[in-house]
């Protein structure tokens, strides 16, 4: 196979365009060529307003020496294609079907491993199936009702299907574990442009399809899905897994048992502490979102308006401010919504989301700031201390949020947050929510030294993307489930303290994001099929 790299194509041209340039360049006809792919496709605004697309394309030969036209030809190269292999069932014996606890990325991408090599998964899942939990969401959003079992955080598909869907990772990846994570998405109906954009996204009303297609695919190979059941209990006998007490009543038989519990399970953070599970604080982000409009990042990122020739253009931030504090963005939302992501009665938290087009016209993202078990350790209490510490500090700053507003998302121009005064009316950025809002005390939210640095890094931004710290640039809060606080120790088997258990994904503690967790969860998989023979069906 040829790769042909920095192949570059103008904004307007189409990816057909793409392959004429590549055969030009290598003096190829369509005849000569059995396989052609467009890899990679990213886009280059570094000498705005000049833009253009950098691409990548591999190519099969119908005949010939691709070695020899490799070596006549610049940023070309003869490489071998591999694929994503699961490995071969091993001989230890499995008694019982594998039970995956938690249907997000980690949970899905790890129970679709197993019912490919034949080992018929059980997936639980405290919240509702993808649609019902699309009404649940709507309810908090339109009405105030929250299902704290089924909500933007608890449900199938887990907290990053009410999120902007964005599948980029930094995991270095030598397996193909990606690959093998997007070809799927793809089979299941995610449109093919993941394949090769620089940086993915489905966006919900794309996510929440491919959720259900996944579903059918697995129970298609003799997996099983159960939603509305909450994992109360694990039972283990002689340092080993022996099941699942299920919504406090039903016993569930199992020898092994992946943890795929998502960032928001504090509950379960809680059991697994009692049950003498080895956990350790780590260090996590908050901070705030804020919104700006959209036309004024695209005209900051490529130097002139979009149009309908780019999309919606997206940014990532860093400073470092006096104190020595990092501030960065996370989680930017092209086009997108600040949305009420709460699971707790009394408490608030949001997150952004976005749509697969990317069309409210307003942009956001959180800008938070990291934070260590120093800074939370006075917000301790009986039920969150220790390693669950980053849980209690958590829970008062969305109780805080909560309290400021009632329940909606507190608003609050960043002029008014640096003088500490209440916003009456908005500027020049309109509010593109997903749930009731009002102006309210923001700056009131974190504690003094996180709004300062807050601050400090909006004026800091402000010199890299023009208007960033405008003074009607809106500041949503809280911005609390960046990450798990909390990680669940394994050893290089990726068990846990006890023998067939694999903590696995974000709420883990080892992964950040839908592509990453997804990647995790194969990696359990591989080493539960690598272990253990198919059970007895």
């Amino acid at each position: 196979m040829l790769r042909l790299t920095n192949l570059k194509i103008g904004i307007t041209d189409s990816d057909e365009t793409v392959k004429d340039k590549a055969l030009r360049k290598l003096h190829l006809t369509e005849e000569d060529i059995s396989v052609f792919r467009l890899v990679k496709k990213s886009l280059d605004a570094r000498h705005k307003p000049d833009l253009f697309y950098n691409c990548t394309v591999d190519l099969v030969l119908r005949r010939g020496s691709e070695k020899k036209i490799a070596s006549r030809h610049n940023n070309v190269m003869s490489i071998k294609k591999e694929n994503y292999r699961l490995p071969v069932p091993g001989r230890d014996t499995m008694k019982h079907r594998p039970v995956i606890v938690g249907a997000g990325p980690a949970g899905l991408f790890c129970a679709y491993a197993l019912a490919l090599k034949g080992y018929a998964p059980i997936i639980i899942e405290r919240g509702d199936d993808v649609d019902t939990r699309t009404e649940k969401v709507r309810r908090l959003w339109e009405e105030g009702i929250l299902d704290t079992e089924s909500n933007a955080q608890f449900g199938e598909g887990g907290a990053g299907t009410f999120s902007d869907g964005k599948l980029n990772t930094s995991v270095k990846d030598p397996s193909h574990r990606k690959d093998f994570v997007l070809e799927t998405l793809v089979s299941l109906g995610a449109p093919e442009s993941i394949l090769s954009d620089q940086k993915p996204h489905l966006g919900t009303d794309v996510l929440t399809n491919v959720m259900k297609a996944m579903r059918r695919r697995i129970e298609e190979l003799g997996g099983h899905y159960r939603f509305r059941h909450a994992m109360t209990d694990i039972l283990l006998k002689e340092g080993s897994a022996e099941g699942l007490e299920i919504n406090g009543s039903e016993t569930l038989a199992a020898d092994v048992i992946v943890l795929a519990i998502g960032h928001s399970s504090r509950d379960t953070y809680r059991l697994l502490e009692e049950r003498g599970f080895i956990l350790e604080p780590k260090a996590f982000a908050v901070g705030l979102r804020v919104e700006h409009r959209q036309d004024m990042i695209d005209r900051s990122q490529y130097g002139r308006q979009a149009g309908n020739d780019l999309p919606p253009a997206p940014y990532k931030l860093t400073a470092q401010t006096e104190e020595g504090r990092g501030v960065y963005t996370f989680c930017m939302c092209p086009g997108g919504y600040v949305v009420n992501a709460s699971s707790e009665e009394g408490h608030l938290c949001v997150n952004g989301m976005s749509y697969h087009d990317r069309g409210s016209g307003t942009a956001n993202s959180a800008v938070i700031v990291t934070v260590t078990p120093e800074d939370y350790h006075d917000y301790e209490n009986e039920t969150y201390h220790g390693a669950l510490g980053g849980i209690a500090f958590q829970r008062e700053l969305e109780k805080r949020a909560f309290d400021l507003a009632g329940g909606r998302i507190p608003v609050q121009t960043l002029a008014d947050f640096r003088q500490g005064t209440l916003t009456d009316k908005a500027g020049c950025v309109e509010p593109r929510h997903k749930g009731c809002w009002q102006y309210a005390r923001v700056d009131t939210i974190l504690p003094p030294p996180l709004t300062r640095a807050v601050s400090e890094g909006m004026t800091v931004f402000g010199h890299k993307i023009r208007g960033f710290d405008d003074p009607d640039t809106l500041m949503c809060g809280v911005e609390a489930r960046t990450s798990s606080p909390v990680r669940i120790l394994r050893n290089d088997a990726l068990t846990g303290t006890y023998e067939g258990i694999y903590p696995v994904g974000e709420g883990a503690g080892y992964a950040g994001g839908i592509t990453s967790a997804a990647i995790d969860g194969l990696r359990a998989a591989e080493k539960i099929i690598a272990r253990y023979g198919k059970p007895d069906l």
